[in-house]
């Protein structure tokens, strides 16, 4: 009789309690912490401190490290560079002039009337420059344009380094060529200061922009900032990095 009553005794025990969690075993609770363990260190984010973050992190500064400098910097620290002294008769290398940034913007005033045509300018000025633009807004309400005050009206990039120097290669190499009827850029862009302004009329000449997406071709300009005191010594540093100056 006694080992009768003690079966529905250890039988309710074994049962879990209604609306709980199941009972473990110590093997089991030692198994379920170690998953735990695990995915708290896999679903740690970057910057918050844990393991799996930094992984992360590193990872990404990896994947965009350059292994070497782009070529036409390379180029020009190694042999451009001692050519553009010795014509401008510089002594110290820092009086050299250089490459400061490179600006691309785009003007979308048919914006105004469909905004849709804005999308794909951010999408196109990305594919060409490899760097996200950034959407820029009018500063003021124009009505005889229809213009609103802080309206989405284009997208911007600003280019620096290595970038900057890619980009500056594949204009000179690869787009320009490919504008009909080229006959070289007008020397007269430049603002006083050594800095020039290029204006394309049609965005499609570069190899990256697709024209079965382009819709209406975009024009753009490209504004090179250089470390050059004057037009002269900003015009001889472009036409060394290959720049084809109309004659």
């Amino acid at each position: 009789m006694a080992e009768q009553n003690d079966k529905p005794e250890k039988a309710e025990a074994a049962k879990p309690p209604k609306g709980g969690k199941p009972v473990l075993t110590p093997e089991q609770q030692a198994e379920a912490a170690a998953k735990k363990a695990a995915r708290a260190a896999g679903k740690g984010k970057p910057g918050k401190g844990g393991p799996g973050g930094a992984a992360k992190g590193e990872l990404a500064a990896e994947r965009v490290k350059r292994s070497q400098p782009s070529r036409l910097r390379k180029l020009f620290e190694t042999e451009l560079r001692a050519r553009l002294m010795a014509e401008l008769g510089l002594v110290n290398v820092m009086q050299a002039p250089r490459l400061l940034k490179i600006t691309v913007n785009m003007g979308l005033g048919e914006a105004i009337t469909n905004p849709k045509i804005l999308d794909s300018g951010v999408e196109d000025l990305a594919l060409i420059t490899g760097q996200k633009p950034i959407v820029t807004k009018s500063k003021k309400a124009i009505a005889a344009f229809k213009l609103k005050g802080n309206q989405k009206i284009g997208a911007m990039v600003t280019l620096r380094r290595d970038s900057m120097y890619e980009f500056y290669d594949r204009l000179v190499s690869f787009a320009l060529p490919r504008v009909r009827d080229f006959k070289g850029v007008s020397p007269k862009g430049f603002d006083g200061r050594g800095n020039y302004t290029l204006g394309i009329r049609e965005g499609n000449i570069f190899p990256e922009a697709s024209f079965e997406r382009v819709e209406k071709s975009k024009g753009m300009n490209i504004t090179i900032n250089t470390t050059a005191c004057t037009d002269e010594q900003g015009r001889a540093l472009l036409r060394h990095l290959g720049m084809p100056f109309r004659s």
